[in-house]
């Protein structure tokens, strides 16, 4: 890396560690967010083989085959409808005829855990699409993600039916059988919740918890094909030379990690359940930068021949 880019990334890095907390989150800042070199975590993992043709003859050809994580989308948890964290496109998801309230079923008090929260969520293509291509490529060569900056992905204020009644989902053997799909587990006393059903309800004392759940099922829902929501996929198809990401699955990181943006601006990126500090928003207003998996290699040929790992 070039002594200035290591330089631009040590100030991005150092920006993002002393940032307050509990602010209101604007575009700008979430593109600055982007600029995490704990998120990217850019490794160089195999070679690609190219077969490469002229009028003299073939020949086979290598590039380096790289993975790192790319922010597809910001997943926004909230309470109250219309009112996104994310202040710039709260216009996208206002209230309508068939989603007009929201808040709890509590008092907020710890031990009133047996009454229902509720969750707007939205996933929003990560506005750092530009930002971030350059940031990545200064470690060498880069991958495309699946996320389009802005484009709305899932509005649970028009995905009303499965988002505040559980229709069809309440009845998936994962909403009825203990122990299935579930966000921690019993045995460690971690458990934050179940991902089914991925609707806005839960049974949750702790309101960061709930966020994070209610996060963790808008991304379930996204990155899978044709669920009984109203969504569009945040997925890519993969090509010669180009491995995306796939099927989010809790608690694995492997598959995508969270960045948290508000209440507390975090430089780096983890799995739920964590042991991190968890702030409760004044307001139940919560979001993250959803991070993903992609692998890829440079073409230096007309046909892909294959490619080995390192590991």
């Amino acid at each position: 890396m070039k002594p200035a880019r290591r330089l631009r990334t040590g100030i991005a890095a150092a920006l993002l560690a002393g940032a307050p907390s509990s602010f209101a989150l604007d575009t700008a800042t979430i593109v600055s967010s982007a600029l995490s070199p704990d998120c990217l975590e850019y490794r160089v993992v195999g070679i690609c083989y190219w077969l490469y043709c002229t009028y003299g003859g073939c020949s086979v050809r290598t590039s380096v085959k790289v993975r790192h994580y790319v922010p597809d989308a910001v997943v926004s948890s909230y309470s109250n409808t219309g009112e996104s964290p994310w202040t710039e496109v709260r216009a996208m998801s206002p209230p309508n005829a068939t989603a007009r309230a929201g808040g709890d079923g509590t008092t907020n008090e710890e031990h009133e855990n047996n009454l229902a929260r509720f969750k707007n969520a939205d996933v929003i293509g990560h506005p750092a699409s530009l930002v971030f291509s350059e940031f990545a490529a200064s470690f060498g060569y880069s991958c495309e993600g699946a996320g389009t900056a802005f484009m709305p992905y899932l509005l649970s204020t028009l995905d009303t039916v499965a988002w505040r009644y559980n229709v069809p989902e309440m009845a998936y053997p994962e909403a009825l059988m203990p122990g299935r799909r579930e966000i921690g587990t019993r045995s460690d006393r971690n458990l934050w919740g179940n991902v089914y059903p991925r609707g806005g309800f839960l049974h949750q004392a702790d309101d960061y918890m709930s966020g994070a759940v209610v996060a963790q099922r808008a991304g379930d829902v996204v990155t899978r094909r044709s669920q009984p929501h109203v969504y569009q996929p945040l997925l890519a198809d993969a090509r010669d030379g180009y491995w995306p990401a796939g099927e989010l699955v809790e608690s694995d990181a492997s598959t995508g990690k969270w960045q948290e943006l508000t209440p507390t601006l975090s430089s780096s990126c983890t799995v739920f359940p964590h042991a991190d500090t968890r702030e409760q928003a004044q307001r139940g207003d919560y979001a993250w930068a959803l991070w993903r998996p992609y692998a890829c290699c440079r073409q230096r040929g007309q046909a892909f021949l294959g490619s080995i790992d390192f590991d």
